[in-house]
Order: structure tokens, then sequence, then C-alpha cells
């Protein structure tokens, strides 16, 4: 299907119907608010873009309207018509809680944020809907600006100038290994002391340079046996002694999907914490539906653990 050109405005529309029964552009320009000339400019411009003659101008009596700007009226009654209806929509959309909403959340933290928000908020507001995709840092983003999605759960992690971040609370890097690793039982270590063994890479677009980035905050450069883009193929693999992995949401559950027992370790470096939180974006205009879940995600996660895991 060809594309479809509308090369004029509501408010041309506007002006043309108040012309029509104002019955003169003066008396037009005074109901609307608006300068003579402006009107005259509408109505010109209806008639070069439609190639029709609206009105038969008479010299100091005013307009009258040629059978051609009659049907054309009774239409454009019906397109303003139209036009009301639907911001009357648009009003009562933004003003309820319920109906559609879409939003995103980052790949690991899906599973471990979005069942408890959304059985949250559909008790809260039984008539809402809300559709959660899962995707990496810059497929959310991308997203965000193509208006897929109304707001997205992830990290401050390499956030554009246009999308706004409400931060939520610090989760900090560690590492993880087989439950029967050497290293196991510390409970927390240097990365030095991993340093010389395989390490399994979350490689995803922006999270990899973050993971890469705390080896290089403290002058280390791991050595990638693998990189993997599900972190619960990493949690596998390093459940079965293949490596060491690092992350930053602690699931309670200590083990990889296969059963395999694993161990978190706290890392003593000064690394920089990521934060989670909610992005927007920052010139789009919510409804109260999105407001209602920011709200309850604000209640649940500000300043708390993440649920699911260890505090």
């Amino acid at each position: 299907m060809a594309e479809r050109q509308i090369r004029f405005s509501l408010k041309q529309i506007e002006y043309f119907v108040a012309t029509a029964e104002c019955g003169s552009i003066t008396a037009a320009s005074a109901r609307m608010h608006i300068s003579q000339p402006s009107i005259s400019a509408a109505i010109s411009g209806l008639e070069q873009e439609f190639g029709i003659q609206l009105f038969i101008r008479h010299h100091a009596q005013g307009l009258s309207m040629t059978p051609q700007g009659q049907r054309l009226l009774r239409e454009a009654k019906v397109l303003l018509g139209q036009a009301d209806d639907l911001q009357a929509a648009a009003a009562e959309i933004s003003s309820r809680i319920g109906g559609q909403l879409d939003i995103g959340c980052f790949l690991t933290l899906y599973p471990l944020l979005v069942p408890e928000l959304l059985q949250a908020f559909k008790q809260r507001h039984e008539t809402a809907r809300i559709d959660a995709v899962a995707d990496d840092h810059a497929g959310l983003i991308g997203r965000l600006r193509r208006g897929e999605i109304s707001l997205a759960l992830l990290y401050d992690l390499d956030l554009p100038a246009d999308v706004e971040f409400q931060r939520m609370a610090a989760v900090p890097a560690f590492a993880f290994v087989a439950a029967d690793h050497p290293l196991a039982g510390r409970g927390e270590i240097h990365l030095c002391e991993l340093i010389d063994e395989p390490y399994l890479l979350m490689d995803l677009p922006v999270s990899r340079d973050y993971f890469l980035s705390l080896f290089h905050q403290v002058g280390l450069t791991p050595q990638i046996a693998g990189r993997f883009g599900h972190i619960d193929v990493i949690r596998s693999l390093v459940a079965r002694g293949a490596g060491y992995a690092l992350a930053n949401a602690q699931p309670r559950n200590r083990s990889s999907l296969d059963g395999h027992a694993l161990s978190y370790l706290k890392l003593k470096d000064d690394l920089r914490p990521l934060h989670h939180g909610i992005a927007v974006m920052a010139d789009m205009r919510r409804t109260r539906t999105a407001d209602a879940f920011l709200a309850l995600a604000r209640e649940t996660l500000l300043d708390q653990p993440l649920p699911g895991t260890i505090a």
C-alpha cells in the first residue's frame, strides 16, 4: 500500500468550518481568536491542496460557498467530530488505570523482577494488562525510542541523554564458582585470586563492556574461555567447573538449571557497582497506568534487595 500523504491540518479544517458557519473571514477571526490573514491563508491552502474553490468572495458582502465547498463542509464537520472522539478517547485512556501497558526488562533481571511486579500490579488493577518483553540493554533503549514499550527495567549502563533513569538500588558485582571450587568456602575474595582461571563472559551489548571494565579497574586482564548471551548457560558451565563468572544479581537459588551447586563470592576490590532502576523516554507523556506501575515499582524496589535474590 502506498504511503498516504496528508498535506492539510485539522486547524485549517477548523478555520474553514468557522468561516462557512460565520459567513465571513472577519466573523470567523473573532470567533476563533485568530488573525484574519491566518484564516485567509488556511482557506487558500485548502483550496490549493484540494484543487477546488470553496468560497466566492463578495466585496464588502462577505463570502458564499460554492457547491464544492458545501460538500466539503459536510465531510469537514464529520472529520472534526471524529477528531473530538479521538481526543476524548485519549483523555479517557490517560485518566484511568487499566488497559494495555507494554514494558521491557533486562534479560537477567526479568525472572527476578517481572513475575513479582506483574502479580502485584494485577492484584491492584484487575483491568490492566501488562505485556513484558525481555531484551538486552541496547535492545531496550531501541524499543523505548520506537515507542514499543513505555518503560524499561534495566541497569544504569551507558544511558543516552534522551532517556530518564529512576535509580532504585545498588547491586555490586560478585563472582560465582562451582560449589566444589577451592575458593568456594571463602565467602569473599579479591578478583586477582581468580585471574588465572577461565573466565566465562556475559557477552551482551553494553554488559560485556561493563564486566571487562571491572578487571581494568584493578589492572587485570581476564582469561576469557567463552562468551555467552544467556546467564543460565554460564551458571550451568560454571557449576560443572568450566570456569568462573561475574554477575550483579545473586539469585536465592544457588543451583544451575541442571541441578549443580554454585557458590557466590563477594569481591573485596573497590569496584563501581551497578544500579538497577526504571528508564523512560524523557519527553514521553505517561498514562496513569504507567504512573501506577512506576509507583508500585518504587514501593517494591527502592533501596530494597532485588526480589528473589540474597540480601
